[in-house]
Order: structure tokens, then C-alpha cells, then sequence
């Protein structure tokens, strides 16, 4: 498995989203952020099975794999060496 590596900003975005869903219900920030680990681990261990980033020119190869549970995106780019993700964003 690859290393997976969060940009600062994309870091910021997750907690700020699990902030939300804390208000929400107790727990549901933290469900949040098991959830985007369990992404972060399958980007890891196979990131070519991810599509493609939609409107986004293919050959930066910026790929993106969706939470199940929560309506988050993972941007990320495979390195090679490494995962980069450079964003987690809501999808509506």
C-alpha cells in the first residue's frame, strides 16, 4: 500500500465537515471521518480502480473515489511513490 498523503486545505475541509455533522448528532463527525479513512485505505491499496475526475483534464490524473455512507468526494492524485489528496468535498 501506497502512503496516503492529506493536503492541509483537504484536512481543513474534513474537519470542518465533521464539525457540522457533530451538531447534527454526537458521533456523526466521527462516523465521518472512519468513513473517509476506509476510502483513504481502498485509494491505497488499488487508486487506478477510482475514475477518472470528471471535467478535469485527464492527463493530470486527478482521480476521485466517493464516501459510501456520506456525500463526500476524495480528490486525489497517485504519485506513484505516494497518494496526494487534494480535496474532500461535498458532492450536491
Amino acid at each position: 500500500m501506497k502512503p496516503v498523503r492529506v493536503e492541509p486545505e483537504a484536512k481543513q475541509e474534513l474537519a470542518a465537515a465533521a464539525a457540522w455533522y457533530e451538531t447534527r448528532r454526537e458521533g456523526l463527525g466521527h462516523e465521518l471521518i472512519v468513513e473517509v479513512d476506509a476510502v483513504f485505505a481502498a485509494i491505497a491499496r488499488s487508486s487506478t480502480r477510482f475514475p477518472l475526475y470528471p471535467r478535469v483534464s485527464a492527463q493530470l490524473g486527478v482521480r476521485r473515489a466517493v464516501a459510501g455512507r456520506f456525500p463526500y468526494g476524495v480528490a486525489f492524485m497517485d504519485l506513484g511513490s505516494a497518494i496526494r489528496v487534494i480535496d474532500i468535498a461535498h458532492q450536491r
